[in-house]
């Protein structure tokens, strides 16, 4: 596995990294007043939420946000690892948008009105498997181990 990111990844870590930053910094900030509704959302969706107290599920959301985002952000994250966790969230967020009545339009994956602001998650899952199946490809490919170069050989003898 790699342990810096390539250059050419930059743009979809940075983008990423810094809006799942600020979301996770802003619900952190707004915990106790937006605990309800962000909990009852996620709780329509994923059942099992239901028992969690709302302002503590808020803040393991906001801490998971704040984790991805920075694991985006730091190029010694390898892309292998930070794209996991990124397809791992969105994935989450794209399963709430289609599992929440009222995101969609009746029996389309259309989004509503209501439904725009979580439908645009799909982005984020795309980059995350992105990163994922460019690393993927280059370990099974063998690019991205180092190797030894041969040595040149020498013409004539050495005395």
């Amino acid at each position: 596995m790699r342990l810096l990111a390539r250059p050419h990844q930059f743009p979809v870590r940075l983008t990423a990294g810094a809006f799942l930053l600020n979301s996770g910094l802003t619900i952190a900030a707004s915990a106790g007043e937006s605990a309800p509704h962000i909990h009852g959302m996620a709780s329509t969706a994923y059942p099992f939420l239901k028992d969690m107290d709302p302002e503590e599920f808020t803040r393991w959301l906001a801490r998971g946000q704040i984790a991805v985002g920075a694991a985006l952000l730091i190029p010694l994250v390898p892309s292998l690892l930070a794209g996991a966790a990124l397809t791992a969230f969105a994935g989450g967020l794209v399963g709430l948008y289609l599992r929440t009545p009222g995101l969609r339009q009746e029996g389309s994956l259309r989004p509503t009105q209501e439904g725009i602001p979580i439908a645009k998650d799909i982005w984020l899952l795309g980059m995350g498997a992105g990163l994922v199946a460019e690393e993927l490809a280059r370990d099974r490919a063998g690019c991205g181990k180092l190797r030894k170069r041969p040595r040149p050989r020498r013409s004539g003898s050495v005395k």
